[in-house]
């Protein structure tokens, strides 16, 4: 039984040479049915460089457009500025690690299913990040076509039409992270998107500043203190003409309001 609590010892290595085994054959014979998925966009967040060569080439022969990040704050600021159909986590990662991220996404009202691919296959650490919020989850080694049928079951899962509640014309998509305006996306900067999702989740009450900080820099060790002031006042200009106000609270933070 080899010992699978670290990614970076043999389990890893050990993963790499099965998914290269079955990579190695495009199309099995003895299963000449099995149906590619239809492209769509992967987030690879996978820190060892043989692990994301070996599934990137794979994926993409399977018909999706990966997108990979070996970082977990890095990660998670792209996964916010381009939300990907499906998202592939480890947990070993540098900076924050896997259930940091996936908690992070979580708070900042990402729905995009998440599949686990980790040496830690203890009953605990499957429970942990199923609790954190994860779809679903599949230790290493793994067998290839396992993995790509659990991605298109999460993708297949996923609810078309889940769009929160309209305030002001206002609705955000969090499969997406999209905003929408009387039905047309609103073409926000990340960090402006970022704020306004949050707000739109509890519209009318204040949002502490400190929250909304950790929701629009996730991951980020240092941030200046009037960052998050920065943002607010460009999103305030952006929201002119929607009928929704961004109002500042002296000590308090934050709140989306309709305009009287």
């Amino acid at each position: 039984m080899i010992d699978a609590s670290d990614d970076r010892g043999g389990s890893c290595q050990l993963a790499v040479q099965r998914v290269r085994e079955n990579a190695g054959t495009p199309a099995r014979s003895a299963a000449p049915n099995v149906r590619r998925l239809p492209l769509m966009k992967l987030l690879l967040i996978e820190d060892n460089p043989a692990m994301q060569t070996t599934l990137q080439r794979s994926f993409e022969r399977r018909g999706m457009q990966v997108v990979i990040c070996g970082d977990g704050a890095r990660a998670l600021d792209r996964w916010q500025a381009s939300v990907p159909d499906v998202v592939v986590l480890d947990l070993n990662l540098p900076g924050l690690d896997g259930l940091q991220v996936l908690a992070g996404a979580r708070a900042a009202g990402l729905t995009t299913p998440v599949l686990i691919l980790t040496a830690r296959g203890a009953v605990g650490d499957r429970i942990l990040g199923l609790n954190t919020g994860a779809d679903d989850y599949l230790p290493k080694p793994f067998d290839l076509d396992e993995l790509e049928a659990r991605i298109r079951a999460l993708v297949r899962r996923a609810p078309a039409d889940h769009l929160t509640p309209e305030f002001c014309g206002l609705r955000v998509d969090p499969a997406n992270a999209a905003v929408y305006l009387r039905g047309q996306v609103l073409d926000l900067p990340p960090r402006e998107s970022a704020l306004l999702r949050a707000l739109l989740a509890q519209p009318g009450a204040a949002v502490a500043k400190e929250r909304l900080t950790g929701l629009v820099f996730p991951g980020a060790d240092q941030v200046q203190a009037d960052a998050i002031e920065v943002v607010a006042y460009r999103l305030r200009k952006r929201l002119t003409d929607t009928g929704a106000q961004l109002v500042t609270l002296r000590g308090l933070g934050y709140l989306l309001k309709a305009e009287s």
